[in-house]
This record gives C-alpha cells, structure tokens and sequence, in this order.
C-alpha cells in the first residue's frame, strides 16, 4: 500500500517571522531602498542618454494609455505623464548638462517612485489566515461532495487534499535551506491555476512560510481579487510596460527583497507553457537579480547563501490546453487559427475546473527538484555546495577579483545564463511523469508513423472521424517507453508517478481516462465499441509535448500494423 502523502508543520511557525511579512511592515523604507537604487543606476548614464531614456519611457507609455487601458490603471495616469513630458521639455531640452542632469534627476525620482509604489504590495495576516482557511474549506468540502458524489458527505473527512495535490521531490531539503538561507522557487507553468495551487501547497502540505510572488497587474482590474492580491505579499508586474526604467525598478525590488532575506517565487519562463512542453527557454531578467543580490550580500560581509529551487508541475490536463496549443501553433506560423478566448479568469470557470478536477479523482503533483546555488552547482541539505565531481566549492570565489568581491555584470550576466541552462536540466531530470503523458505521448508518435510522409500540420488536419488508435501498436509503443524511462529513472534523467510501472494495458486505461477530462472535445477516450479514439488531435499534440525534448521517439521500433476504421 503506497504511502499517505505527509504534511509538515510550519518551519517558522510564527507568522510575524516570516520575512515577507517584516518587509511588509517596513514597506515605505523598502520604498525609499527601491527608489535611491533605481535611480543611482540611471545616474551611471551620460545626461544625452538619460534625456533619451526618459524620453522613449513617456512615448511608450502615452501608448500604452492610447492602446491597452486597463480599469487598473490611476485615474491620474494620463496627468502624470503630461506632466513628466512638459518637465522634460521645459527644464532638461537645450539646457546646460548640469541643469539637464538636475531635471533628469528630478524626472527619475517621481517616475521611479510611482513605479515602485505600484509594484511593492503588502502582506496583512489577518487576510493570509482568511485565505487559508478558505481555501482549506473549500478544496476539502468540494473534494468529499465530488468524490462521493453524495450531499451527505460534504462536511466529511473521508478523502483528503494531500491524496490529490501531492507534493514530492526535495521538500527536506528546501524546509532546512529556508533555516540557513533564502530561497527562490523556479517553477514550470502550465496554467494560470499554477500560483494558487502552489502558494496552498507550499502552505498546507510543505510547511513553508509565504513567499513573495509576482501577480500581473490585469488581476487587479477586479475587485475581490485585488483586495487579496494587494494583502497577500503579491507584487504587482505589469506587462505591457517594457521601458527601461519599470524594468530596472523590478529588478532593484526583486534584488534589494533578496537582501533582506524575503523568499521569492517567479516563474522563470515569463508566461504559460504554449506548446505543452517543458520550458527549455527562461528569461534571464529576475533571474539576473538572484546573481546581483548573492554578491552584494558578500560585498557586504554577509554569509547567508540564496538558493534556486525548480519546482515542476504535473497535471492529468490543462483546462487552457485547447488555448494555448491554438496561439503556439498560430505563433509558429504554419497555419491561420482563429484566436481561442483564454477565459479561464472567470470566476464560473476556475470553480467547474475545480469540481471537474476533484469529482474525476485526478490528482496534481508539485515535484521539488534539486536544489542549487546562484551558480547552478547542487547544494547539500546544509546549504554546501558542490561542483559537477561532487567536490565542495566557495561560491564567494566566483566574484572575486584581485582578492576583492567587486561588481562585474558582464560576468554575472555569464553566470546567469548557465543557472537557467542549471534550471532547466534539473525541470527535466526532476519531471514527474504521468500516466496520461506517456499515454498522449505514444499515441500521437503512432499517429504520425502511420502517416510518415505528412508534416506536423498535415498530420493536425487530418479527420479525427475516422481514425482509431490500434491497441496492439500502443500497447508495444508504450511498453518499449516504459523499459526506457525505467533505465533513465535510474540514472537520475527523469522521475516517474507509481502508476508508470503498472502494466500497459491498466497504464493506458489509466491515462486515457484521466486525458483532457474537463475539454469538451476529448485528446483520447474509449468509444462505444472500447476502441481508443481522439476528438481533436491538436489537444492530442499539446499533451504529447510534455515528453518532447527527451528524444523518446528514437527509442520507438515500429512494427507494421493495419490502420483500424471505424
């Protein structure tokens, strides 16, 4: 009998210690921090460059007011950047360089101070401890009321949330490195029920204190959800600013929360996986600033080490899948898709997915990978770290120069693009593969060998109507799979769910059941007559990818079998 998922008491049990919350007590001194950062950043800029600066930040937001207005957005925004520009005009244009820098410096200071007033949010405990509870009811009553499919049994106890969020890997070693330092959660993302998920668990189940986390600002155009966001030590991201000056006042938050200690999650790859696969591409941005603050924490004789923790997600099905596989598929180009409306912010549609996910008894498991330093090198369970020959290495080593710790960002910067190589090593060595993976995955190489010479978007187009999966090629495609990830689980290149060693008959019965249960056009099911057919081999395709990368269809001998019709 397999064993019951453990939950952990708190590591800081008081709440008043959680860093997140000390920070948000002292938030406007956090504020002023912010702000004399940022802005002895830009002053590092020649005053013709940083006129420019400013220059091309007005101009892109008056288009961003013009063209994406969002009910978020100050009622004075408009004023604010008139304003800035008639300063701009008026008191840097054709003017000495040093009364240019002065206004320049004038200009910085009131654009970055609203910046980060609007990015750095707050964390009440009164609203922490109403969320918990909520969330804690709510999941627990609708999991009973669904899973007896009884009225009765609502106020139950009988099935528990950590049989269906499941939460494995490394949680030891991340409770002990929260003691001895700080940590950054990296995870893959998938869904936007990816942050919510992930905050409960880490709370409920792993005992870990909150962590800062980025919310897009489009959250807070609705009301209920703003007052959470705003209490919750959300920080605010809007997306639809790219100028220079928000996104060096984000990374001075980011980088100055690290310093103080504050345990920070973001999701590194920027946006939901499109395609379905894991991310083999991240964003250096946040990232970069794990790197800057682990050096000014050195430069400043501290000794406290930050530590990056990949977190992978694994879902039975994605309720966006039909949206996202359209936009990658429409991104690449290849073919002309009608936008899909991505509304999964509806209130109506988060609680059917619920009830949907709960009363089909799937489960979603949150895999901890191996933890690393800011260089990528593993760490112990003491916070060591060690180099790729298992020898213990000084990570204030790699930011010396002539015997000083000193700035360099060139070589920071190389630094920061072999942690997200790191990060993304460990995603697919610490993936947990599902039933409902391998099954999409063996199904949809069947699919394409029985149809070698169309491409990707002939294979997409072809009629689901009359095609029926031969259950004699997919059971011997997914038992040579499984011989294979047998082995790679055993050298440590990927981690498989239990029911990846049941045999392939109750393996596919498993997956396909538990395949795009909330679609309503199916990726696999079982027909009228128990043969294995697919509704929509786009859906088919996205989850198919969730395997791509590990060069598993080399591995697949194909015999010749006859194309069944219905």
């Amino acid at each position: 009998m397999a064993k019951k998922p453990e939950v952990y008491p708190h590591v800081i049990p008081d709440i008043e210690d959680w860093p997140i919350y000390r920070l948000s007590e002292d938030r406007r001194a956090f504020i002023r921090e912010i702000d004399e950062f940022t802005l002895e950043h830009f002053l590092e800029h020649p005053v013709g460059e940083l006129t420019d600066i400013i220059s091309k930040t007005i101009y892109l937001e008056r288009i961003r007011m013009k063209e994406e207005p969002w009910k978020v957005d100050p009622p004075n925004e408009r004023q604010f950047w008139r304003k800035i520009q008639k300063k701009l005009v008026g008191q840097s244009l054709d003017r000495s360089e040093d009364e240019a820098r002065k206004t320049n410096e004038e200009i910085l200071q009131m654009i970055i101070h609203r910046y980060a007033e609007e990015i750095v949010g707050t964390f009440q405990i009164p609203t922490f401890l109403f969320a918990r509870r909520f969330l804690t009811i709510f999941f627990t009553r609708l999991l009973n009321t669904a899973a007896s499919r009884n009225w009765r049994g609502i106020w139950g106890s009988k099935y528990r949330l950590q049989d269906r969020l499941l939460v494995k890997g490394k949680v030891d070693e991340v409770r002990q490195l929260i003691k001895k330092g700080t940590v950054v959660i990296v995870p893959t993302h998938f869904s936007n029920l990816d942050s919510i998920l992930i905050g409960y668990a880490m709370d409920a189940f792993a005992g870990l204190p909150s962590f800062s986390y980025g919310a897009g600002l489009n959250l807070y155009n609705t009301g209920y959800t703003a007052y959470f966001m705003n209490r919750l030590g959300a920080y605010r991201v809007d997306r639809r600013k790219k100028n220079a000056i928000y996104l060096e006042t984000l990374k001075a938050m980011s980088n100055l929360s690290l310093q103080r200690g504050v345990n920070s999650l973001f999701f590194p790859g920027g946006t939901r996986s499109r395609s379905g696969a894991l991310e083999t591409k991240i964003k250096l941005g946040l990232l970069s600033t794990v790197l800057e603050a682990q050096r000014a924490l050195l430069q400043n004789g501290g000794q406290k080490k930050i530590f990056v923790v990949p977190l992978i997600l694994s879902y039975h099905f994605v309720l966006e899948g039909q949206f996202l596989i359209e936009q990658h598929l429409k991104r690449i180009g290849k073919e002309r898709y009608i936008r899909a409306k991505d509304d999964f912010y509806s209130v109506r549609k988060q609680l059917k997915f619920a009830w949907q996910f709960f009363s089909q008894g799937n489960d979603i498991t949150l895999s901890f990978g191996q933890p690393l330093d800011v260089l990528g090198n593993p760490v112990d369970v003491d916070g060591n770290s060690f180099d790729m020959h298992g020898k213990p290495i000084e990570i204030r080593d790699y930011f010396l120069s002539n015997g000083e710790i000193v700035k360099d960002l060139q070589r920071e910067s190389e630094y920061t693009k072999i942690l997200g190589d790191k990060v993304v090593e460990r995603y697919f060595r610490d993936n947990i593969v599902l039933t409902s993976h391998l099954v999409s995955f063996a199904a949809f190489e069947l699919l394409k060998s029985q149809n070698s010479k169309l491409d990707l978007y002939g294979i997409l187009r072809l009629p689901t109507d009359d095609y029926v999966f031969p259950m004699e090629a997919l059971l011997d495609a997914v038992r040579q799979l499984q011989a294979v990830l047998f082995k790679m689980e055993q050298e440590g290149s990927i981690q498989l769910s239990e029911q990846l060693h049941w045999e392939p008959d109750q393996l596919i019965r498993d997956g396909v059941a538990r395949l795009g249960t909330y679609h309503l056009v199916k990726p696999l099911l079982f027909n009228k007559k128990k043969d294995i057919v697919s509704e929509s081999f786009k859906l088919l395709y996205f989850y198919h990818n969730r395997l791509e990368g590990y060069r598993l269809e080399r591995k697949i001998r194909w015999k010749q079998y006859e194309m069944e019709m219905m």
